[in-house]
């Protein structure tokens, strides 16, 4: 069944948040974030007759984002997410929407963070999917992604501390 516009609209409304948060901290840049964001639903709206209800709306569009995010690393060859010595540039509304959440540190220490440690972790706790659609959609093991994730969070909070952050 085709996804209709109220559906879209629905979906828009309930996850652009949080694929905003995801899109933001993968990328590193506002501007960039919200046109991965705008690409992410882009592409929803053309493959809509694929949509499958109860499949895990988030996780349908965590996997476009992802693949959006993916396609614009292979273009920019080399591309770091952010410097360590440069902060985070926010063009939402005249401030960082994440400031309350995330602080540059933070970033930073995501930064140092192994890809793909980076990468499910922030599937998990900023695209809020469940450890299971990371796994599918990652093609690992579920065992593979627990691990990733908690020596992610160990690993974060051992740069976090040696930066007296906490």
């Amino acid at each position: 069944m085709a996804l209709t516009q109220e559906q879209f609209d629905a979906l828009v409304g309930d996850h652009a948040p949080a694929l905003y948060r995801m899109a933001f901290r993968l990328v590193g840049d506002g501007h960039e974030a919200e046109d991965m964001v705008q690409e992410t639903f882009r592409s929803a709206w053309k493959s809509r007759h694929r949509y499958q209800e109860g499949r895990g709306d988030r996780a349908w569009l965590v996997s476009i984002l992802r693949r959006r995010v993916v396609d614009r690393w292979r273009k920019q060859k080399n591309l770091r997410l952010i410097s360590s010595d440069t902060p985070p540039e926010v063009g939402v509304e005249g401030h960082d929407p994440m400031s309350q959440h995330y602080s540059d540190e933070v970033q930073r220490a995501l930064n140092q963070l192994d890809d793909k440690l980076r990468e499910t972790l922030l599937m998990v706790v900023v695209g809020e999917l469940t450890h299971q659609e990371v796994a599918d959609e990652l093609g690992v093991p579920l065992g593979t992604i627990l691990s990733r994730v908690s020596r992610a969070r160990r690993r974060l909070r051992e740069l976090l501390a040696a930066s007296s952050v906490w």
